[in-house]
């Protein structure tokens, strides 16, 4: 190419991988500097400071950050219209709304339309459409199959599409896949905080991309968080107004937020850089108090009471520095779903954050639906990490648990 003689070199892999940066380092100058380009699909240039791999999710992240706005898009008509007998109750006890089935399709198809892979591996929360398929649901599906179809004609690109109510069952009975250690896997929970979403607060659909047991790619639109800080007060009425957040993020290239109407451009996100404990704000979860969080809060001297927020909407707080620290210490015994965690995690970590259990060992996403992890999550900044597993370490010996 760089002498003439041919005019276009396309290199597209079955499946997106790293590339070794040496297969390309020399050749993609000489191209350059004979006047040519040499860019991934989107058109950005290589980028081979990220160590041995040169690596562009470009595709893969322009097709998630537009099925997730898509499916907020959804969910936010219909938080704005629910009535409380439109909350469904699952197996498992947990609510269940038309939101929930219909993020789940709309993101379905489009990545199926965006990407055209041979298979779509989808782990996904929504798996059992059983329900929906049982006598007395029909009206419950047509008015599922009808979010999906009005919320995908309101983008240009796909009016005109034609949606059955078996479009919609079979995309989201795409999310039984089990994820695993290979492969390419997109991690998805279509409404993340549904509790929140049914009180009219905090929520978030998160999706991301496993590739060989690897998160690479995570996008998070969170339809209720304030532009500017998650930890606002209440009768703030400006931030409570100004709303709508798209986070996303790709290994190796930093953490963004934009609003999630899209009249900004994307600015990235670092974690905050205080370390004074004092002055330090913590999140946890919306459910009841957790005694044990309280105790490592008072080790660690921080003074102000927790902020509490449904959803992974807390690692996007910690993220853009809103936040120096999140703690999630559950049940003895329980382990934690990937989709919870999977989008959250690489926002949290390209924005400069780590995201560890008790032990400060890394979230491993490679064994399936689940989490392999001991107890605990902990999202916080580099800096505080030690202090803050140490706080864990005491707190959990004086309550006799284990790590």
């Amino acid at each position: 190419l760089c002498r003439g003689d041919g005019e276009v070199y396309l290199r597209f892999t079955r499946k997106p991988r790293p590339e070794s940066i040496w297969n390309h380092a020399a050749g993609s100058i000489l191209v350059s500097e004979a006047g040519g380009k040499v860019t991934g699909a989107e058109g950005n240039p290589l980028d081979f400071s990220k160590g041995n791999f040169v690596m562009s999710y470009e595709k893969e992240l322009g097709a998630a950050k537009k099925a997730v706005s898509l499916a907020a898009r959804l969910s936010q008509g219909v938080q704005k219209t629910l009535l409380q007998s439109e909350v469904w109750t699952k197996s498992d006890k947990t609510p269940v709304t038309a939101a929930d089935y219909g993020s789940q399709a709309v993101v379905s198809l489009v990545l199926e339309r965006e990407l055209k892979p041979a298979t779509l591996s989808l782990v996904a929360e929504e798996v059992d459409t059983r329900d929906l398929r049982k006598k007395g649901s029909e009206e419950f599906l047509e008015d599922i199959t009808k979010l999906v179809r009005d919320t995908l004609a309101s983008d240009e690109s796909y009016a005109g599409s034609s949606i059955t109510t078996e479009d919609v069952l079979n995309a989201i009975d795409c999310g039984k896949s089990q994820g695993g250690s290979s492969g390419c896997h997109w991690v998805l929970d279509p409404i993340d905080g549904t509790r929140g979403f049914v009180r009219g607060e905090q929520y978030a659909v998160g999706l991301a991309l496993l590739v060989e047991g690897k998160v690479v790619v995570g996008v998070m639109a969170c339809p209720n968080l304030p532009l500017s800080s998650a930890v606002v007060e209440k009768d703030d009425k400006s931030c409570q107004d100004n709303v709508g957040c798209l986070f996303f993020a790709a290994t190796g290239s930093g953490a963004y937020v934009q609003p999630l109407n899209g009249n900004s451009p994307p600015q990235e996100v670092r974690v905050s850089s205080n370390e004074n404990l004092e002055e330090a704000k913590f999140l946890e979860s919306y459910h009841m108090p957790i005694p044990l969080h309280s105790s490592i809060a008072k080790k660690l001297g921080i003074t102000a009471l927790p902020v509490r927020i449904d959803s992974q909407a807390k690692y996007a707080a910690v993220s853009r520095g809103d936040a120096e620290m999140y703690l999630r210490f559950t049940l003895v015994g329980y382990r934690e779903w990937i989709w919870d965690h999977a989008a959250g995690s690489i926002i949290t970590t390209e924005a400069g954050g780590v995201v560890c259990d008790a032990e400060g060992i890394p979230l491993d996403f490679s064994k399936g639906k689940r989490l392999d992890h001991n107890r605990g999550i902990i999202v916080t900044t580099k800096k505080l990490k030690p202090l803050i597993l140490k706080a864990v370490r005491e707190s959990m010996e004086e309550e006799n648990l284990r790590v």
